[in-house]
């Protein structure tokens, strides 16, 4: 591969191809049992589009206060999300909270959807840009991202605008 685009076109076979709800579930306990969720309080996760990594469990954890991200233009704003939150669908397809945003320097988590990683923990998402500029601004939170292990490569071509993750968690 060449470029971002064919690795995403890539990405989004080998995606359709495996397991998404079994891997899922193990990439959650997975990510339970590192010290960055169990130390955390407030944790920023994502709503999966088709054939992503479902995390959606993780909001049994009564421990924790969850949020979802919400497109606002080109920024991504930081939603509390609870089982009374009305969500809507968003430009990009997913669901996003209807409700308003709240200030997001309090995550001590953030969880990133990813569509591969590489080696040096930068991820390939849907081109936008949203998570990258989002994470430029909450460098104190920790970020995660669970993925399964065959979207794993070599690089992601990252430019000057990628930021890195902390931790990539696999299955």
């Amino acid at each position: 591969m060449k470029d971002k685009n064919q690795l995403r076109k890539w990405a989004k076979e080998i995606r359709s191809s495996l397991d998404m709800k079994f891997l899922s579930e193990k990439l959650a306990e997975k990510l339970k049992q590192t010290d960055e969720y169990k130390n955390s309080k407030n944790v920023m996760i994502f709503y999966p589009l088709e054939n992503e990594v479902d995390l959606l469990s993780l909001l049994e954890d009564k421990s924790k206060t969850f949020y979802l991200p919400k497109i606002d233009g080109e920024e991504l704003l930081c939603c509390k999300y609870d089982s009374d939150t009305e969500l809507c669908k968003s430009c990009f397809h997913t669901k996003e909270p209807v409700s308003g945003e709240v200030e997001s320097t309090i995550l001590d988590l953030i969880i990133v959807p990813a569509l591969a990683c590489d080696k040096n923990n930068y991820r390939l998402g849907y081109g936008k840009g949203f998570y990258d500029r989002f994470l430029g601004v909450n460098s104190k939170a920790k970020s995660i991202v669970c993925i399964p292990r065959g979207l794993l490569v070599e690089t992601v071509y990252p430019n000057e605008f990628d930021v890195p993750v902390d931790i990539i968690i696999t299955a």
